[in-house]
């Protein structure tokens, strides 16, 4: 990469991004100098020079940190992989090559075995790439990891499992308590697994959206609990000592692995120690042909019956949250156990909605909204209290996650940033690029979560049962409003 800012953060006519129009910036306040009385001083653009005195100070040169870009309300999700230093392909052959990782916290620890977790829209999309179909796509991913040196190469579908059955849990417990109490924020329930999404709803409507932000954890960082505590204590080795890579389709799972809210310090580690996008495992794989990889077959370290492979569920390619969540509600709420989901598109095809009526009467309306635009629309329908929404799947990338801003052969910019990285494939558009995906994620065996005989044990062996302590800690998280500062930058819509 030449840049090491995204086209997002140099571009400003974009279609559908919130972009500044500037790079990014990081205020630094300057200490007045303990002159004599009356001294002039002249600031410069990298220190100060003391006119009465002629002495020059040199300030120290600023370096963005994530921890930076997550406190910053200048913008919207401005970091990504080469900001992210401790995340980027760099750092992972440097972990594969000397055993040894250093996390944010400037905490060293040796690494005895090395994780990668597979979500399904990156394997997609390279199967794309190198026209290759998706299990062999994942079959060569995990060769080129192992090769690497991965010890596990693992797919997320029992943690997907888990997030939907959260989801559906909490749903209808938000229903019933908004019975209760009429005038609380307990609905519409909004999705919560897009980090764009969630790093635009703290930074810019702070305290009025985010009660309606739904508390499962992200598939990826209910992955990251499940490897680290199960698979760290199944293997006998601290989980400061697991590296756990996850391979996701848009940059900002790097924000979402970094937050502090993942990070334990009783052990020391994050949940998700370093996530690489397509993109990146293009780059990686350079000249070579993903096919070349030697095959290897997913990892199934959980016991019993092996039952690895890519899994889809029923609904979008971001995880069918939509769904799930209605299907169950209209069985466990008011006994529809065929509920129809024949959704419409209301302003376009990335913001429709789909409804159940019992006896003539509408007592259901899901909604999927993707991209800023759509969103945008459905907060401001909140706040004028005109949104008649019980739940939303909300997701930042137009299409959702399957164009996810770090997916290859995608066109056009999909999500936050990226786009000006994606490479145009002759003759084809950007919808049928995703169109293609989409065939692709259908064709994949479907996974059921209630059915998940993996996803009941947990429950009963590691979490303690559905509603323990130890399940909501494990499973749930919590967001914060960001203070805005006074950077002023330019967004544009």
């Amino acid at each position: 990469m030449a840049s090491r800012f995204s086209g997002a953060l140099q571009l400003t006519d974009l279609d559908d991004f919130i972009t500044p129009s500037q790079e990014c910036i990081k205020p630094v306040k300057i200490e007045k100098p303990k002159t004599k009385t009356g001294s002039k001083i002249k600031i410069g653009a990298d220190g100060y020079f003391d006119i009465s005195e002629g002495r020059e100070q040199k300030l120290q040169k600023v370096e963005i940190t994530l921890a930076d870009c997550l406190a910053c309300s200048g913008c919207i999700t401005s970091a990504e992989s080469v900001l992210v230093t401790r995340q980027s392909q760099e750092e992972l052959l440097k972990v594969f090559s000397e055993r040894k990782h250093t996390d944010s916290k400037g905490v060293t620890q040796d690494v005895s075995v090395i994780v990668i977790s597979l979500s399904p829209q990156p394997v997609l999309s390279l199967a794309a790439r190198y026209k290759l179909e998706p299990e062999e796509a994942a079959s060569r991913l995990a060769g080129y990891f192992k090769k690497l040196g991965a010890d596990l190469v693992l797919d997320m579908t029992v943690a997907e499992d888990l997030v939907l059955l959260e989801a559906q849990q909490e749903f209808l417990q938000r229903y019933q308590n908004q019975q209760h109490e009429p005038t609380a924020r307990h609905l519409p329930m909004l999705a919560s697994s897009c980090p764009g999404w969630v790093c635009y709803a703290e930074k810019t409507h702070g305290s009025f959206i985010l009660p309606h932000i739904s508390t499962t954890k992200s598939p990826q960082q209910t992955m990251g609990s499940l490897v680290k505590q199960l698979l760290a204590r199944r293997r006998e080795v601290s989980p400061g000592a697991v590296y756990h890579v996850t391979v996701m389709p848009c940059y900002d799972k790097k924000l979402e692995a970094s937050r502090d809210d993942f990070y334990s310090d009783l052990t020391n580690c994050h949940d998700v120690d370093c996530v690489i996008t397509a993109i990146e495992l293009e780059q990686m794989l350079g000249p070579a042909e993903l096919g070349d990889a030697p095959p290897s077959a997913l990892d199934w370290p959980w016991g019993h019956a092996p039952g690895a492979g890519l899994r889809r569920h029923i609904g979008t390619g971001s995880g069918g949250y939509a769904d799930h969540i209605f299907l169950y509600a209209a069985e466990q709420l008011f006994g529809e156990t065929k509920a129809d989901l024949v959704y419409r598109n209301l302003r376009n095809p990335d913001f429709r909605e789909v409804t159940l009526e019992k006896d003539g009467v509408e007592v259901l309306r899901f909604a999927i909204a993707n991209g800023f635009r759509n969103i945008q629309n459905l907060v401001q329908k909140m706040k004028r209290g005109k949104s008649q929404y019980h739940y939303v799947e909300v997701m930042a990338c137009p299409s959702g996650c399957l164009n996810g801003g770090a997916q290859v052969m995608i066109m056009f910019a999909g999500c936050l940033h990226g786009g000006a990285q994606v490479r145009p494939v002759a003759g084809e558009s950007g919808r049928q690029l995703v169109a293609a995906l989409e065939q692709l994620y259908r064709g994949l065996p479907v996974s059921v979560p209630a059915d998940n005989k993996l996803a009941r044990r947990l429950y009963t062996e590691w979490l303690d049962g559905r509603d323990s302590d130890k399940a909501r800690a494990m499973l749930h998280t919590s967001y914060h409003a960001v203070e805005k500062s006074d950077v002023a930058l330019n967004i544009k819509w």
